[in-house]
């Protein structure tokens, strides 16, 4: 069988996009770790499908597939790419969609400087909806990690063999970690980031943010995201990250994110407020899949 597919990225956080409204498909897991390998498949961070909701009220239902064929629950850049590839396919013509995902909705606009921004919800904290296994509700968490032999360029107390890393922990419809680094140039992403993800208090796993504060209007931040690894850019982790330093006191209302395959303008004016992310989404190209 042959399907069509789009290419896009959202700085440099990049997608495939399958249009299983006007094709009917049923793709499986193996599948998707096949396409998603750079060297044999097409290569992608995360898999995009747009498929009919189940809700009447709702435009499209977004599912989120990471490269290891596991299905995540929210992805804000993808976000951002499907309502540029919806309209691009014809499926719609408005500016504005209402997306169904696994954990609720969001709302996606075209901006008139061809921007999107997305209406993200509002961030949860209590840890069993994050979920997070912990017997004090809070912000902010010590995490005792197992440091493999070689041991780790962050530790900080602990026995042998063991560290504790400090993290606030956040939900913007899946689960984020978010680490305040010094520099984001020298903060152990690829030594911390699987530690975090996997961790046993994580029981569905866990994106983990390298948080910079640069001033209360700007962050620099890394992104290891779970299936997949450290990605160019997370605008979810994006926007866990600036819910973080809001509740430390760190940030103002309107914060600029710089990652490394960008930047996004997140906005979050505390408690039940949504967060709202704005950025590019940009196509790349089109193709067909012999399935």
């Amino acid at each position: 069988m042959l399907l069509r597919f789009t290419k896009m990225h959202g700085l440099g956080n990049d997608f495939v996009l399958l249009d299983l409204i006007t094709q009917n498909f049923q793709i499986r897991e193996e599948q998707i770790r096949f396409l998603a390998d750079r060297r044999t498949g097409i290569g992608f961070d995360q898999l995009l499908i747009a498929q009919p909701p189940d809700d009447p009220g709702m435009d499209f239902k977004y599912r989120i597939f990471n490269a290891d064929g596991t299905e995540a629950e929210q992805c804000g850049n993808g976000a951002r790419c499907f309502l540029r590839f919806v309209r691009d396919r014809g499926l719609t013509t408005k500016s504005k969609v209402r997306l169904e995902t696994s954990t609720g909705s969001i709302e996606c606009q075209l901006e008139r400087d061809d921007q999107i921004s997305v209406n993200m919800g509002a961030p949860v904290l209590q840890p069993e909806r994050i979920p997070f296994i912990t017997n004090c509700p809070s912000i902010l968490y010590n995490l005792e990690l197992t440091i493999p032999l070689g041991g780790s360029p962050v530790t900080r107390g602990g026995a042998s063999g063991t560290s504790q890393v400090a993290i606030a922990v956040v939900s913007m419809g899946n689960p984020h970690a978010v680490l305040n680094v010094d520099n984001i140039d020298t903060a152990a992403v690829s030594q911390l980031g699987p530690l975090i993800e996997r961790h046993p208090r994580f029981p569905a796993r866990v994106n983990v943010g390298f948080m910079q504060v640069v001033d209360r209007g700007r962050i620099n931040l890394r992104v290891f995201e779970r299936g997949v690894g450290e990605t160019k850019a997370c605008g979810t982790g994006a926007c866990a990250a600036v819910v973080a330093g809001r509740l430390q006191g760190l940030l103002d209302q309107d914060v600029e994110v710089n990652l490394p395959g960008g930047r996004l303008q997140i906005s979050w004016a505390g408690d039940q407020y949504p967060v709202i992310m704005k950025g590019p989404a940009c196509r790349v190209y089109e193709g067909r899949l012999q399935i």
